[in-house]
């Protein structure tokens, strides 16, 4: 597999495997009692999944939101979570963002060459 290959699946499977993670946090809080709780509780997921579509198409886009996401994560939940759940959601969210610059940084390196 070439390296632009693996540079454009990546940020794409971990996108998609980071809003399945977030949907095991609704699953864990006991909202099978009615369907608004769980579409309620799946609201961050919508949006990661969202963001992946646009990132999909537009990468340097996807860059921009999944770092916007990562720091308005931070920003709402400053002092009043641990630092550990802080960074279990803003890391990858941070990751994706960085990972999708690269994908469309090398990506319009070789368009260029």
């Amino acid at each position: 597999m070439s390296k632009e290959r693996v540079l454009y699946w990546i940020p794409r499977s971990l996108g998609f495997l980071f809003a399945l993670f977030l949907s095991l946090f609704a699953l864990g809080r006991g909202s099978w009692r009615t369907t608004l709780d769980l579409l309620l509780l799946l609201v961050p997921v919508y949006i990661v999944i969202v963001v992946l579509i646009i990132a999909w198409r537009w990468e340097w886009v996807g860059a921009i939101l999944f770092t916007a996401l990562a720091v308005i994560y931070v920003g709402m939940t400053w002092r009043q979570s641990l630092w550990s759940a802080d960074l279990a959601i803003s890391g990858p969210l941070l990751l994706l963002g960085v990972l999708f610059l690269v994908n469309w940084s090398y990506g319009a390196q070789s368009r260029a060459q």
